[in-house]
This record gives structure tokens, sequence and C-alpha cells, in this order.
């Protein structure tokens, strides 16, 4: 089965219902994103498909031939993403950094589609966990790059 990841056309060899996660780590050797809970609930796996959040742990790779999937490795080409990475840097988000990959993910995705996101929008959209704590500095992170994500 043929996978498009981070830009590159990958032919892989996993069955259908391998989770995408682990096609991503084992097969392919990206390990920026990690594994955390395997039941799509803490959100370290959190990875771009067609630009859209989603937990990679949970998601069967058949049916993903056809998807522009974008890991951790790749979100600095995207002009948003580089973005939220400077602002990750700036304003010390990672304290373990173990979870960052996916709350990176899923701040991007929410900037692409909200610009202007107000608390409740980030609530909604970053549903990572984070045993550290850092909430507070990643919404400050959303924050200070509000209205500044949209047209890259």
């Amino acid at each position: 089965m043929e996978l498009h990841i981070n830009g590159k056309a990958y032919e892989v060899q996993a069955d259908a219902d391998t989770p995408l996660l682990w096609v991503i780590r084992d097969e392919l050797g990206l390990t920026g994103t990690k594994y955390g809970c395997g039941i799509a609930q803490c959100g370290a796996c959190s990875v771009l498909i067609d630009g859209v959040v989603k937990r990679s742990c949970a998601i069967p790779i058949e049916g993903l031939s056809d998807k522009q999937i974008t890991t951790i490795e790749a979100i600095e080409d995207d002009g948003v993403g580089k973005r939220v990475v400077a602002a990750w840097i700036k304003h010390q988000v990672p304290q373990c950094g173990y979870c960052q990959s996916g709350q990176v993910m899923a701040a991007t995705a929410l900037l692409k589609q909200t610009p202007n996101p107000n608390d409740d929008d980030i609530a909604a959209a970053i549903t990572n966990l984070c045993r550290c704590g850092t909430y507070n500095a990643i919404k400050a992170a959303v924050h200070d790059l509000a209205g500044n994500a949209k047209g890259a």
C-alpha cells in the first residue's frame, strides 16, 4: 500500500488494519510522533491527515492511500506550523516534551481553521493530555499567534 507522508510517497508492507502510528514509527522510522495511551485519548500520536488533526494510534492505514499525512517531522514546512514551533519556543511550552509533538499538530490544525481562536476554541481543539501541565503556556502561545496564522 502506498502512503503519502510529509510530501513523499512510501510503499508500506504493513497489514491494512495496522494503526498508522506503527507504520510511521516502526516501518518508516519517523519517531517524532509518540505512542501514549494507544486508545486515542492522550493525543501524543497526533498527525494531520488532509490538514485535520487525528490520533494515529487508532487509525488503520486502510483507506489512507489517497490522503496527505503530515507528521511533526515536516510541520515546519508549513508556514503556520513553523510559527507554532517558534511560539512554543518563545513561550517555553515544553517541559518533558513527550506530548509536545501532538500539541503542536493540534495547535497548527486549530490556527489553520480558526486564525483568531478564543479560550473556548483552544480548549475544544487542543484536548491532548500533558502530565507536566503546560496548558497555560500552550494557551499563551496560541493567543500570541492568533490573527497571524491564516494565509501561510
